[in-house]
């Protein structure tokens, strides 16, 4: 069983770091491949952040937190983390760890509709 909890946001000004958490308190994650995505208030869609596909621990990332955010899974712990570097304004949003059963391409990871399981979010607001 999936039972997901993210922690870690908070508020912070632009340049700094975050490190978000997200909990399996079901189990292990072994079987799952999972994701990271935002949703600023007002707009109906999840947006893709990072990917974390189980089949050889593929990840991927949307272009505008690629160099910044890193994606990175402990399956011991049954934890799934995001590093966030170099915080921007525009990275303010409620922030969602997904999860689905089996496996995600490059391109599959990216969509929200896949994602079987969800956390309640974690805000993250960076001031300028």
């Amino acid at each position: 069983q999936v039972r997901l909890e993210e922690s870690g946001g908070g508020v912070v000004q632009a340049g700094n770091s975050l490190r978000l958490s997200c909990v399996n308190s079901g189990g292990t994650l072994e079987s799952t491949s999972m994701g990271w995505f935002r949703q600023v208030p007002g707009r109906e869609r999840r947006e893709f952040v990072a990917g974390f596909s189980r089949l050889r621990g593929a990840t991927g990332y949307t272009d505008s937190v690629k160099g910044r955010f890193t994606i990175s899974r402990d399956t011991a712990e049954s934890t799934l983390y995001l590093q966030m570097n170099n915080l921007k304004p525009e990275d303010t949003a409620l922030y969602y760890c997904a999860a689905l059963l089996g496996y995600t391409t490059a391109q599959s990871m990216r969509d929200w509709r896949l994602y079987t399981f969800w956390g309640q979010g974690t805000q993250v607001t960076v001031s300028s």
